[in-house]
């Protein structure tokens, strides 16, 4: 028989590097269902995506204030969990912050001065989850407001990857990695035998690590200010938008999340960022088989209770 080993492919899917790892004795026979894992990662896309127009998140948005819209079950689903996600989290995450256009906040390196405050509360106020109307009878959703959108920025890459897993270990694959851009999921164990080696990059250092977990059938997701940003006034404002003001989050440079699903993970990063590290911390720590390390604008780290750097 021949020996085990790791069969990587990397890629560009729904606009991130994506990196699929399987643990397999035979290269054709890994590649086939890396190949799937692919191929559903560019379904999902198909279905969440606001770059095509046909998709259902536009036909939900193109809808707003005007009619339910009847959607598959998986994206209806997905809309779900979100909005229970944004409940738990009071609003800091929140799928319709799509809401906030690029007036507000574009990011590229000609912002000199922050948006209008003005601006930003009428913009907000569009954001509002309990807008979002749901009847699972006919999988239909409402957007109650005009000019309202729903986007899943920040949650489709950790919902895509915990898929592209399913499928692979419905194909037989024991052990192997989804990294989507550093939202990841973990299972099985290396060809030694030993768990995945997963690495917290420090931020404003690119490529360093500042801790190492050894993890398997977990999911990690890492959120930070420290790849795009505004300089403005000698300050560093993060991509990272509160849904209740408009404005970016300050005082935190990183936050990772440790628990078993990617699509929790990912969800469950920016919103601790949101919230600051002592509301964070204590939400996280009030929940169950879910984890957090906090990094603030020092250099400080903070974490939940189960975790314990040497």
């Amino acid at each position: 028989m021949s020996e085990r080993t790791v069969f990587r492919r990397e890629m560009k899917l729904m606009g991130n590097r994506f990196e699929i790892s399987v643990v397999a004795a035979d290269e054709p026979w890994a590649m086939e269902r890396i190949d799937a894992a692919v191929a559903e990662i560019q379904r999902i896309e198909r279905l969440l995506t606001t770059y095509d127009e046909g998709s259902e998140t536009n036909l939900i948005n193109r809808n707003a204030g005007i009619a339910p819209v009847a959607v598959s079950r998986e994206t209806f689903g997905l809309i779900e969990r979100s909005i229970r996600i944004s409940a738990v989290t009071q609003g800091a995450f929140d799928i319709s912050y799509g809401s906030v256009d690029k007036r507000l906040w574009n990011f590229d390196q000609q912002m000199r001065q922050l948006p209008d405050k003005a601006l930003a509360r009428k913009m907000v106020r569009l954001i509002n989850y309990r807008n979002i109307l749901l009847d699972g009878a006919g999988s239909m959703v409402f957007l109650k407001e005009k000019g309202m959108r729903i986007g899943f920025g920040g949650i489709g890459k950790g919902y895509a990857a915990e898929r592209a897993k399913g499928v692979m270990r419905e194909m037989g694959v024991d052990s192997g990695v989804v990294n989507a851009s550093g939202d990841l999921t973990a299972w099985g164990l290396q060809p030694d035998g030993r768990p995945w080696t997963i690495g917290i990059v420090r931020p404003d250092v690119k490529g360093e690590i500042f801790s190492y977990l050894n993890i398997t059938n977990m999911a990690l997701a890492t959120s930070g200010n420290y790849e795009k940003f505004v300089m403005i006034g000698g300050k560093r404002y993060s991509h990272t938008i509160d849904p209740r003001t408009g404005l970016p989050v300050t005082g935190i440079k990183s936050v990772t999340i440790i628990t078993p699903n990617a699509e929790i993970a990912d969800a469950m990063a920016t919103p601790v960022m949101i919230m600051g590290i002592k509301a964070g911390l204590y939400m996280i720590n009030q929940m169950k088989d879910i984890e957090a390390v906090i990094i603030d604008d020092d250099d400080k780290i903070y974490t939940s209770d189960h975790i314990h750097f040497s």
